[in-house]
This record gives structure tokens, sequence and C-alpha cells, in this order.
């Protein structure tokens, strides 16, 4: 690992809850910085798919994931300092509640992320029908834990111009910070959401046009000069950078490379930079498919890679394509290395039941999933590979997380399990992942640098598989 030292002006911006508009504000942010001609880097404190999307495409930058439970202090200041070099500013997202963590402590928590990374943080809070109470809340913020540097706040939904003038007044008379910005209730800040979250960037046509609002009013009633000056003053960063490893086999073996597609469309567009970036350095060529456009797994394919999303939103979508469905089964059924997380491991049971109304999917495993009114599997999840995982050694940790509504039903006679859950719903019976050849299903998501193993066991069973096809 290489030892670096960068001066990274920086933010955090957080919220006292979810849905207080912060990831609005985050991605108008960065695409007024953006028409400044100023290069914005965007993170988002994990574990999140959806808002790093906005965040993508609001900054033109690939949004980062930063996490205490997937990674060490180094680690994320890693991550840090490699998405850096063409940045001329990194704003972190958080996630929750600011101080809300896994334990009593605040463990993977916003705040923790904040502390050792040593980012100044700007507090957005949703002033709907409250004045004085505000500074109160940014009060407590800022003595609940005196090693976080509160650095400033937003208020949003502000509803007039009494109405803010007040808050500012009460905020920076008892509080000390500056209110860097008012941002009233407007039109063009409203963004749909579902029950994961926000819709996707990839699903809305007009997501630029959105963004370009949502900059203007940014424009208008945050100083972004401010902000610059606040993310000026961050401590700069000492950190190694981030080195994925290579597939033994692979390297051994004198080839360049192997060949996996990987599904990447508005129905499954849930995957981390990091996993990407893993593969491609432990050897793979990656190839994007489109689940409702192409019409086979690309036959070069020695891999392939389903992640989550909203199989449920685009199940007929999903049916109508039977020719690449068929492709996803045979390519299955030939022993291709295959992995598939959440949305992935719904789209190859046989059937997706939405709504009373059952969809047919790839069918190459003999199960069915069923979408629920209520969350079945919500938060970290910890798990260990069993003797049958295809691909990565028995007792190996899987440290991901999992967040569905959906159920599998239906279940084979004799399930043969990829995971033994430590931690998490999974499939019940306290697995999770079901293997089949090379391929392993299952609802947890990982990530690459919480579970390096993960990346070259997989190229090189999509090697592997070349040396085997049909």
């Amino acid at each position: 690992m290489e030892e670096t030292t960068l001066a990274y002006p920086r933010v955090m911006v957080a919220a006292l809850y979810g849905k207080c508009g912060k990831t609005v504000i985050v991605s108008g942010i960065a695409r007024a910085l953006r028409k400044r001609g100023i290069k914005v880097q965007p993170y988002k404190k994990g574990p999140d798919y959806i808002d790093p999307g906005w965040h993508s495409l609001a900054a033109g930058a690939a949004s980062r994931t930063l996490d205490s439970f997937f990674m060490t202090p180094q680690d994320m200041k890693a991550v840090l300092c490699d998405a850096a070099n063409q940045a001329d500013i990194g704003i972190i997202e958080g996630a929750m509640g600011f101080y809300d963590g896994s334990d009593l402590e605040g463990s993977s928590s916003s705040a923790e992320v904040a502390k050792q990374t040593s980012t100044p943080v700007i507090l957005v809070i949703d002033v709907t029908r409250m004045t004085r109470t505000t500074a109160a809340l940014v009060l407590g913020c800022i003595h609940f834990d005196p090693h976080v540097h509160i650095a400033g706040v937003i208020v949003n939904r502000v509803g007039n111009a009494r109405h803010e003038a007040r808050l500012r007044e009460t905020i920076e008379h008892y509080c000390g910070v500056p209110v860097i910005g008012a941002v009233p209730t407007d039109d063009r800040m409203r963004l749909s959401d579902r029950h994961l979250g926000l819709v996707t960037a990839l699903e809305t046509n007009e997501a630029d046009e959105f963004l370009d609002g949502v900059a203007e009013v940014i424009e208008e009633h945050v100083d972004l000069d401010l902000l610059l000056h606040i993310a000026g003053r961050a401590e700069a960063l000492d950190a190694n950078t981030i080195e994925f490893p290579a597939a033994p086999k692979l390297a051994a073996s004198g080839q360049e490379e192997v060949s996996i597609a990987v599904m990447r469309d508005k129905s499954f567009s849930f995957y981390y930079r990091e996993n990407l970036d893993a593969l491609e350095a432990a050897g793979a060529k990656l190839i994007y498919i489109d689940s409702m456009a192409d019409a086979e797994v690309p036959p070069e394919a020695d891999g392939l890679y389903i992640g989550g999303g909203f199989p449920e939103v685009f199940a007929a979508e999903l049916e109508q394509n039977a020719s690449l469905r068929e492709s996803v089964r045979a390519r299955i059924e030939d022993g291709i290395a295959c992995y598939a997380e959440c949305g992935g491991l719904m789209y190859l049971g046989k059937k997706l039941l939405v709504d009373g109304k059952a969809y047919d999917m790839a069918g190459a495993f003999d199960f069915e999933v069923e979408m629920m009114t209520k969350r079945q599997g919500h938060g970290y999840a910890v798990a260990h590979t069993t003797a049958d995982h295809p691909w990565l050694a028995e007792g190996t940790t899987i440290n991901g997380h999992e967040h569905h509504h959906s159920l599998v039903i239906d279940k084979q006679e004799k399930p043969v399990y990829a995971y033994l859950n430590e931690r998490g719903s999974g499939v019940g019976n306290k697995h999770d992942g079901f293997c089949k050849g090379r391929t392993v299903a299952a609802y947890i998501h990982t990530n690459a640098i919480a579970t390096p193993e993960w990346a070259p066991a997989f190229v090189d069973a999509a090697l592997e598989y070349r040396g085997t096809r049909k």
C-alpha cells in the first residue's frame, strides 16, 4: 500500500432523521458547484445504493461508499483519498439520524464516520412548524459528542422570510454556528419515493432537468462560498490507497482476464462502486447488459453478476424478455459463475408474485418469491460460507447488509445453502443464499472492502467455467 497525505476540502451533510430532504439538497449542491466549474466527488455513508445514484448524476463522478461497519478508519480515509484525485471538494451524505448507529455507542453512525475521517458537518434540519426549538436541537447535537465538529446548519422547508429570520437569529445566537442556507418549500425540490427510499436516477427520464431545478434553488438559498470555506478547513488526510487483490488462479494461468456480464439497468442498479473496481482489479472485464432489452447473456461471458434493485416494479418487462431469461437459465445450467444479490435472487427463481399476480422469472432455482407488505430484512448482516459454497472456502465471513420486502416461498425440497447467518434474516431457517453449480443467489449485499476474498474467488470461478463451458 502506498502512503499518501492529502489536503482535501470536504464536508458531511447530515440530518436529524431520514427524509429531511438531505439527498436532494446534497445533489443540488453538487450540481450547483459543478455548474461553477468546481469538481465535486460525492460519497454516501452506507449502506445505500439509491442516493449515490443521484449524487453521481449530479456531480458527474461516481459516488463512493464510506461505512465504519464495512471499513476501518484507515480504509475510509483511503477511499476518500483514492477518489479525490480529480476533485476540488468531497461531499459526504450522512444516513438516517446523525447519531443513529447499531448500538448504544452509535457504532457505524454518520457521526462516527465524520469523526474517523475528521470531516466537518453541516446539519440539515426540517423546520416545518418549528422556530426556536431548532436551536435546541442543534445545540444538543453539538454537545452530545464534543469530538464531532458541527460547522453549520441548513434549514429546510422554510415557510417565509419571517420564519427564516427567526431561525437564523436563534440558531446563531444560541449555537454559535452559521446558518449557511435556508431552503424554502419548493416544487422543484420534490422527488418521489417508494418502499426502499427514493426512486432511482435511472428511472427518471427528466433526472437532469430535475437536478438543474434543484441547483437553481440551492444557488438562491445556500451560501456556497461559505460551504466551500468550511470544507477548506478540514484536516489533511494521512491514508493508504486501496489495493484490491488479484485472482490467484487467473494470475497463475497466464491469461490476462475473464469476462463478467453485469446486469445493470432500471431494474438492477444496486452495485457498490468498490465491488466493480475489485472485480476489475482481480482480472475481470465487465460487460454491462440490460435485463429488459438484451436477448442473451453475451456468449463470451465467463461470469454473471446480478445486483439488487426493483425487479418487482419491472416484473412485467422482465417476464416479457423471455429470451434473456432462458439464456440466463441455460448458462447457469451450463455452470457459469454467477453471483446474484437480493433483486438478483428474485430474478433467478421460478416466479415473482407482486400484488397477487405471478410473473415468470429465469427459473434457474426451484423457488418462488413473493413481495410482502412488511419489511422482511433490514440492517447489517454477517454470514459464514457453508461447505457447499461453490467458490469461497468454508467459514469465510461475509460482511454486508440486507434490505428487502420480499420472501422466498415454495422452497426446494432439499435446498443447498450458501451461508449460515450470524446476523440477518436471509432466506430463513438461519441461512442465506442458495447454491447451484457455480451460482450463488442470496439476500445479503456484500462490500468488496468488507469481504476482500469475494472478488478474487468470483473471478477464479469464472476462469474455471471458461475451461469447461460448452
